[in-house]
């Protein structure tokens, strides 16, 4: 049943994988990004896109960690 678990999980791996590629190769006019004063060069829209997925995959983590252990804090407290 692993066998078969792992033959699954890195098929859907490769699927995204070629998703994320057709992605990036379909968006490649150049913009330039603008925020809060600071504006970058031109680059394709893809860069700023997968940039984003990244920070979004390591904030998401970080504030999920967060709000468990002040979740798990209150908890504590309120059996006390």
């Amino acid at each position: 049943m692993r066998g078969v678990k792992r033959v699954v999980v890195m098929l859907m791996v490769l699927v995204v994988a070629l998703v994320v590629l057709a992605f990036v190769l379909e968006n490649q006019q150049g913009v330039s990004l603008s925020f809060l004063g600071w504006a970058t060069g031109e680059m394709p829209v893809s860069v700023f896109v997968v940039v984003g997925l990244i920070v979004g995959m390591l904030i998401g983590p970080v504030l999920g960690l967060a709000v468990r252990k002040r979740h798990h804090k209150s908890a504590a407290t309120a059996r006390v």
